[in-house]
């Protein structure tokens, strides 16, 4: 933007400089004159918008930085203390002042702000699987194993610099497998393009944490740092906890099973750091603060989670013996294509999809082109999946179950059943509308 100033001197007054404001020696002694200052705001120029552009990524990342610097005095405050009973209460109040300032670094600053080039890519498919890990530990090539998407690969890292995204066909369902860019540690501050690959995680179905088995545990655990700090929770359920917000009332505390890991006095305050001063909370399991807080916050990411060592071609029988026995892990290794078909089937399982079939009357049930839905669906999702007419159409179905399946008391007879029935695993439905 260009300025210019233009001066109007009124007889009377003391000459001003306008830039400093004091006497003009050039009119100490002559009359006495006004210099009147107006200031115009001319039209941009053009290839100012650099310069605005630069200008407000600059106060975006300043108040990003004031923010990390927050968050490390509080996680310092945090080691520094010592957890016990006395000091339950002070952890809770730091735990929840951290939530509040990670969920501030996730927000956009100003809508005017530099958005950067997002790599989300559409869903598509039954279901989608992220592959995260740290760069060069083979997600590009375990993409091309078992996709007939192509994705660059090299020995150096840093070789995918956006969301590659690849399907995976497979008992009859469309499975999108997105191969995202490596990430390193402080990812979730914004260290290289970490914000924007933890934030497509949230997106999917089921992360697959690619791993390097030649490596230390080391990998693993900052990994689940970053996740966790985004509000991705691994394998974990959602806490068993009722909140409500109401106008009036004051806060209603009540629970069903003895807290052991926090405690009424610890919750309040919480309630009161977050100015939430009316509201019903009824806890139903022997819950952490830290799992109170993310209900409070209600934006935290439930995601079930597969852990993948590659390499183990490069380690002892030993090592991969380990490995194989922990939880959540699958052992393969991309380069001699071992353990692949084991890997499909896990990923399958932890999607946890059924296949539902579809029957016409006085035809054949058309067994090649299933709809798959998440397990607990019932008749209603059948219906909206086919045509979201037919749930309001809707008068009853005929469900056929496999020998599978089971749905139906009486398989492998036709049962009738309403919109709430949930559906099995190669479930035959018929539905019949209005």
């Amino acid at each position: 933007m260009m300025v210019q100033v233009q001066e109007r001197v009124h007889k009377g007054a003391v000459r001003r400089s306008p830039s400093e404001g004091r006497r003009d020696p050039r009119h100490s002694y002559g009359p006495l004159v006004l210099v009147s200052t107006k200031i115009i705001f001319s039209a941009r120029p053009q290839g100012s918008r650099r310069s605005t552009f630069n200008t407000v990524y600059t106060q975006s990342h300043a108040h990003t930085m004031g923010i990390v610097e927050k968050i490390k005095e509080i996680e310092e405050e945090m080691a520094r203390t010592q957890r016990n009973k006395a000091t339950e209460y002070h952890l809770g109040l730091l735990k929840a002042k951290l939530a509040r300032y990670r969920a501030q670094l996730l927000e956009p600053t100003s809508k005017s702000g530099p958005s950067g080039t997002g790599f989300d890519v559409q869903k598509s498919g039954d279901a989608r699987i992220a592959l995260i890990g740290f760069p060069s530990v083979g997600k590009s090539t375990l993409l091309g194993k078992v996709t007939t998407t192509a994705s660059e690969t090299a020995a150096y890292e840093f070789t995918t610099l956006t969301a590659i995204p690849g399907v995976i066909e497979y008992r009859g369902a469309r499975i999108q497998l997105l191969d995202l860019p490596g990430i390193v540690e402080g990812a979730s501050q914004g260290r290289g393009r970490g914000r924007q690959v933890v934030s497509t995680a949230k997106t999917a179905d089921l992360i697959v944490i690619m791993l390097d088995a030649t490596k230390s545990d080391e990998q693993r655990r900052l990994l689940e740092i970053e996740l966790d700090a985004v509000g991705i929770r691994l394998n974990k359920q959602k806490p068993d906890v009722v909140f409500k917000k109401k106008t009036t009332g004051g806060i209603t505390f009540n629970t069903t099973v003895k807290l052991t890991k926090t405690d009424e006095r610890t919750i309040r305050s919480i309630l009161a750091s977050y100015k939430l001063h009316n509201c019903d909370v009824m806890i139903r399991e022997d819950i952490t603060t830290d799992e109170f807080i993310d209900v409070l916050i209600g934006t935290r990411k439930y995601i079930r989670c597969l852990y993948v060592y590659n390499k183990i071609d490069a380690i002892s029988l030993e090592q991969l013996d380990k490995l194989a026995r922990e939880p959540n892990t699958v052992v393969i290794s991309c380069e001699m294509g071992l353990n692949l078909d084991y890997l499909i089937d896990r990923m399958w399982e932890d999607l946890h999809l059924v296949k539902v079939y579809t029957k016409k009357r006085g035809v054949h049930p058309d067994l090649t082109d299933p709809i798959c839905l998440r397990k607990g669906a019932t008749i209603e999702d059948v219906c909206n999946g086919i045509h979201r007419s037919l749930a309001a159409n809707f008068r009853y179905a005929l469900v056929c179950s496999s020998t599978k399946g089971k749905s139906s008391k009486f398989a492998p007879h036709a049962q009738k059943v309403s919109l709430a029935h949930q559906v099995q695993d190669e479930d035959v439905v018929s539905i019949f509308t209005k």
